[in-house]
C-alpha cells in the first residue's frame, strides 16, 4: 500500500465547502488550492523513488526558501539559514523559529535527533503559489501558502500548523501509519498531539489550562471559527454558513464511513482523527500537568511500537500496553489511558468490559490527578473485595441450607 501523498494541514471537506459558495473569487481560491494539492500527490509519487536525499545524517539544520508565489520550489531563494541574520519578512522568521522549536522539543523532551532521529535537515518554504489555502508536508520538507487574505490568512504564521506538518516527518519514520482508513486517522492525530505538545510545551502550560486547537490562527478576523480542530471537543471547531459545522466525530459510534479514495479523504483520515484526538486529551487532563510528560511518553512510545496498518483498537491497546510498561500495570497512569479510550468507545483488549473509568483532573504539579486516580482506583478494588465477599456467604448459606 503506497502512502506517498502529501500531507495537507486543511482538511478538502473545507475547500470543498467553498466550491459551493455564491462567491466567484471564494470558489477559485479553493479550486485552485485542491488542484494544486492534487498535482502534488503525483509529483511525490516520482519524489519516493529519490527517498533519502533530505534523511542524511545532521544536525536538524534549518533553511528557509522564498518561493515568490511560485510553485517549481528549485526556483526559491534561500531566505535564512542556521548561520545567517534574522529575515526582514515575518513569514520565514516564524518558520524558522518554529522550526528549531520543534527540533528542540524532539531532543530534550523525545531524546529524538530531528525528525529521522538521524538529524534530518529541516527545509522550509513560503509564499508558495499564489492564494494558496493550504501547507503540507511532501516528504522531505514543509510548504507554506499565503491563504487568500478574505478568509484564510498566512498559514506560516500558525505554530500548530507548522508543527503538525513536521508530525507527519516523525510519523513517517517511526510507525510509517499508512495514509488511508484508521491508519490514516492515526497518522493525522499523531500530527495533531505532536502540536498541541509543542504549543503547550512552549508556553509551559498545564494540559487542563491548553485550549487544544489546532490551526487557531489560520483564519481571518472576520470569520467565525475557533480553528481547524479541537482536540478537546471535536466538532466543534466551527460552525457557520461558509464552512458549514465541523464534522469530526468525538467517539466511535459517530465514525465517519467514507470510501478510500481522494474524494472520499481517503477513507475518512481528516474525519476520523477526532476520535484519537480526544483519547490523548482525555489521557493528558485524567492525569494531570504536563501533556507531553506522562501522556505524551505514551503516545510516542506506541507510535514507535505500531504497525503500519494499526487501527484505533491495535493502538489503543499499545498505548495500554506502554502506560503499564513505563508506570506500572494499574497505575494512575495506565487507568487514565483506559479511561480515555472507553470514553471515545474504544474497547482496550484484555480488559474486562465495565472497568470503573477513571479519570484524573487534579491541579498542575501538585500531584492531586495521580492522587485522585489511586484512590478510585483503591475504592475499586475494595468494592470488588466487598463484592467477593457477599458472593462467599450467599454460598455458604446455600450449602448450610442443603
Amino acid at each position: 500500500m503506497s502512502t506517498c501523498r502529501p500531507n495537507c494541514v486543511m482538511p478538502p471537506y473545507i475547500l470543498e465547502k467553498l466550491l459551493e459558495s455564491g462567491d466567484g473569487d471564494v470558489r477559485r481560491a479553493a479550486l485552485r488550492t485542491m488542484l494544486t494539492t492534487a498535482r502534488l500527490t503525483g509529483e511525490r509519487e516520482v519524489r519516493a523513488a529519490f527517498a533519502g536525499a533530505a534523511s542524511a545524517p545532521g544536525s536538524g539544520r534549518r533553511t528557509v526558501f522564498d518561493a515568490g508565489n511560485g510553485t517549481f520550489l528549485p526556483l526559491a531563494e534561500v531566505a535564512r539559514t542556521e548561520d545567517g541574520p534574522e529575515s526582514a519578512d515575518a513569514s520565514v522568521n516564524e518558520v524558522f523559529d518554529n522550526f528549531g522549536l520543534t527540533r528542540d522539543f524532539l531532543k530534550e523532551v523525545l531524546g529524538r535527533n530531528s525528525l529521522d532521529d538521524r538529524g534530518m535537515r529541516l527545509d522550509g518554504y513560503v509564499h508558495f503559489d499564489t492564494r494558496f489555502n493550504n501547507a503540507f508536508w511532501d516528504g522531505r520538507r514543509m510548504v507554506f501558502g499565503d491563504g487568500d487574505g478574505r478568509l484564510f490568512t498566512n498559514l506560516a504564521g500558525s505554530r500548530t500548523v507548522a508543527v503538525h506538518e513536521l508530525g507527519h516527518g516523525i510519523t513517517e519514520h517511526t510507525s510509517g501509519f499508512e495514509y488511508h482508513n484508521q491508519s490514516g486517522a492515526l497518522n493525522e492525530s499523531m500530527s495533531d498531539v505532536m502540536a498541541a505538545m509543542v504549543a503547550q510545551w512552549a508556553l509551559k502550560q498545564p494540559a487542563d489550562e491548553a485550549d487544544w486547537l489546532i490551526g487557531a490562527e489560520v483564519f481571518t478576523p472576520d470569520i467565525e471559527a475557533d480553528a481547524l480542530r479541537s482536540m478537546k471537543a471535536p466538532g466543534t471547531a466551527y460552525d457557520n454558513p461558509l464552512f458549514g459545522r465541523d464534522p469530526q466525530p468525538d467517539r466511535m459510534s459517530r465514525f465517519v464511513h467514507l470510501p478510500d479514495t481522494a474524494e472520499g479523504d481517503w477513507g475518512g483520515v481528516h474525519f476520523n482523527s477526532g476520535i484519537p484526538n480526544r483519547a490523548f486529551h482525555l489521557t493528558a487532563v485524567g492525569i494531570g500537568g504536563f501533556s507531553w510528560e506522562a501522556a505524551g511518553a505514551v503516545w510516542y512510545e506506541a507510535l514507535k511500537a505500531s504497525a503500519r496498518d494499526a487501527g484505533f483498537q491495535d493502538f489503543a491497546d499499545t498505548t495500554f500496553r506502554k502506560a503499564g510498561e513505563l508506570f506500572g500495570a494499574d497505575s494512575p497512569e495506565q487507568m487514565a489511558v483506559l479511561a480515555a479510550w472507553q470514553e471515545v468507545e474504544v474497547e482496550v483488549r484484555g480488559v474486562p468490559r465495565g472497568m470503573v473509568r477513571t479519570r484524573s483532573s487534579g491541579p498542575a504539579g501538585a500531584g492531586a490527578g495521580r492522587q485522585d486516580g489511586l484512590a478510585a482506583l483503591t475504592r475499586q478494588v475494595g468494592e470488588l473485595n466487598a463484592t467477593v465477599k457477599a458472593l462467599a456467604r450467599d454460598v455458604a448459606a446455600l450449602k448450610a441450607a442443603r
